[in-house]
């Protein structure tokens, strides 16, 4: 079990003003923000993170939507940070997440879902490295 998880504030979150509100979320359910940083995925940077995904009927429509706009990745650190962070961030159809999750609370669907969050240890590990070196974390 790993103390560090990765997400990711999406394009429709970032959007719609609710980064602040997320961040603010996060740090109140005892997460510390180990990297932070504030960028925009190219097509080719979206579809290379998400190449896992290559092969479903959805992956064009999700690369085209994580290269709108900007977001804001983060490593986050908390015993069994994958699982607390899940738990956090509730289901991925926002109309399925339990009351007072993030999704409950900021996500429009389940495409523009507000929050992206690593779904095992070993993912968390090649998401936050594809997005920091090891001099912007702390």
């Amino acid at each position: 079990m790993s103390n560090q998880t990765f997400t990711m504030i999406k394009p429709d979150a970032m959007r719609n003003g609710h980064a602040g509100a997320i961040l603010d979320k996060i740090i109140k359910a005892g997460f510390h923000i180990s990297a932070l940083k504030l960028t925009k995925l190219t097509p080719e940077r979206a579809g290379e993170f998400y190449a896992i995904h290559k092969e479903r009927p959805f992956y064009n429509e999700l690369v085209n939507f994580m290269s709108s706009g900007p977001i804001i990745a983060a490593i986050l650190t908390k015993k069994n940070a994958v699982e607390e962070f899940r738990n956090l961030i509730g289901a991925t159809d926002p109309a399925k997440a339990a009351e007072g999750t993030i999704r409950k609370l900021f996500a429009g669907s389940v495409g523009e879902n507000a929050v992206h969050g690593s779904d095992s240890d070993a993912n968390a590990k090649v998401e936050g490295d594809f997005f920091f070196t090891e001099k912007e974390r702390f």
